[in-house]
């Protein structure tokens, strides 16, 4: 560069800066945009490509999940078989008659069920049953009673249980005399009967 005269030299300065000017201002203003632009377009690629096989893993599920929303419904329908269904006072009286016959327990008076919200959760799906019933048995045969029917009927419980003695005489003295209410749940498509 010493060799040329200073004109020229000039001028060749002037286009190398022009030059590299010119390269810096097309890098910095449609090249690097342009990267930003690319790095944004691999993001939603790789975004849409994720969504894309889980997507495609759902569909493949989708069998699977028909089964096994039918094992789950079948098994609810299963569950809900002890629950109360049709006239209530029939189901009640039919139940409590039923289940008593093995044991040596006299339950004399059914009450009146009344259907109601269940007061344990709230929002709960199901409506319980609520209805109490009276009767006498000695200790141990209501004990046994009272331990089966709630292990028979997981969907049923006792509370409120009052005992008192019977006040009789002879073998009787030792009975009690009991009240007993009983909630049980009932199935969604027959309290909208």
């Amino acid at each position: 560069m010493n060799k040329l005269p200073k004109e020229k030299r000039d001028r060749l300065i002037l286009v190398m800066v022009s030059t590299v000017t010119l390269l810096a201002l097309i890098y910095f203003g449609l090249i690097r945009p342009q990267n930003g632009n690319i790095s944004k377009i691999k993001n939603d690629t790789a975004t849409a490509r994720d969504q894309l096989l889980s997507i495609e893993e759902a569909i493949k599920r989708s069998d699977a999940t028909t089964t096994e929303l039918i094992d789950i419904s079948d098994t609810l329908s299963h569950a809900e078989d002890d629950m109360v269904s049709g006239d209530p006072y029939a189901w009640t009286y039919d139940t409590i008659r039923h289940f008593k016959v093995p044991y040596k327990v006299d339950i004399p008076t059914v009450g009146q069920p009344s259907a109601e919200d269940v007061d344990l959760l709230a929002d709960f799906p199901y409506k319980q049953l609520k209805f109490d019933i009276s009767g006498t048995a000695y200790y141990h045969d209501l004990g046994k009673f009272i331990s089966d029917f709630e292990n028979t009927f997981p969907h049923i419980r006792i509370v409120n249980l009052a005992l008192e003695p019977s006040g009789g005489s002879g073998e009787d003295s030792e009975k009690l005399t009991f009240r007993m209410d009983i909630i049980a749940l009932i199935k969604p498509n027959a309290a909208a009967k």
